[in-house]
């Protein structure tokens, strides 16, 4: 790299945006912008740097090592870039933002990610929800939050997406299941994200199920599944160590894909401390809403 470079904030966001999506259209969509664009900017950025950055075929993108360095200065690139435009807007965030957080994230390095925010706008109080997904829609849409972070139901196009992974069903090594007989599963309270797809993919597949314990919270769950009173399901990156992911001899149907998100109150979105929040999080890259 030639040390006269700089590296443009514009394109630096199109390589954040195709490294957390995975995906060059999915990139475009966030972004507003064409996919011919996004790849104009990803490949004068890689000139710039002289370095492949993502490695892309018609079915797969993969970051590189090289790209995995550079998601790093590009989320301080663009941090800083966004604290300075504030200050000079005279913009700097204050006032109480009302955010809401699905549990299970909080296996992730997202309460770092708040814990770095909140030192970096001191000026910012900050009213925290950790509940179900389903749950914090609707607060959402009821104007009791300005910022959601959590699943969204499959389908939905709502919301930026941070992170897509596959589900998984979790249990715990000596996890043993007869499909004669009705699955116990461990769920949250309904509307769940998470027990509405075991219920359908149990249902396609002809299996039975039972509801053997109902969770409150991500603890209780990883507690019922670890003591072997149920199976359940998470996010492929948040199988704590407690829980064993079940394998190909359990023959559970596949579960499909689910996306963690970012949402914004259409009322609030346009709040200094509301921008620079979902900047933070969604500059995090793939690996903010990955286990800690």
């Amino acid at each position: 790299m030639d040390p006269a470079t700089t590296l443009d904030p514009t394109q630096l966001r199109s390589f954040l945006a195709v490294a957390q999506t995975n995906s060059f259209t999915q990139a475009a969509a966030r972004l507003g912008v064409r996919q011919s664009t996004v790849s104009q900017h990803l490949r004068k950025l890689e000139d710039a740097v002289g370095r492949t950055l993502v490695l892309r075929d018609t079915h797969t993108v993969q970051v590189t090592p090289d790209g995995e360095a550079m998601l790093g200065f590009a989320r301080s690139i663009l941090a800083a870039h966004e604290e300075a435009a504030s200050y000079f807007r005279g913009e700097r965030p204050h006032g109480r933002l009302r955010i809401g957080m699905s549990d299970d994230l909080a296996l992730t390095r997202l309460p770092q990610i708040l814990r770095d925010f909140r030192s970096e706008n001191p000026r910012v109080d900050l009213d925290l929800t950790v509940d179900q997904s389903g749950t914090l829609h609707r607060r959402l849409e009821s104007d009791r939050l300005d910022i959601f972070i959590g699943k969204r139901p499959r389908g939905s196009g709502e919301g930026k997406l941070v992170r897509r992974e596959r589900m998984v069903w979790v249990g715990n090594p000596s996890t043993r299941l007869d499909l004669t007989a009705p699955i116990p599963l461990a769920v949250y309270p309904a509307p769940s994200l998470s027990g509405a797809a075991m219920h359908e993919a149990l249902e396609r597949a002809g299996i039975g199920y039972r509801t053997a314990c109902v969770c409150r919270g991500v603890n209780g769950l990883i507690a019922a599944v670890a003591a072997g009173i149920g199976v359940s399901c998470l996010a492929s990156s948040l199988v704590p160590v407690q829980l064993t992911p079940l394998g190909a001899q359990h023959k559970l149907p596949e579960l499909g894909q689910i996306d963690l998100v970012l949402l914004t109150n259409p009322r609030t979105e346009g709040r200094p401390a509301a921008r620079a929040l979902a900047a933070a999080v969604l500059s995090s890259g793939p690996r903010g809403l990955s286990a800690s």
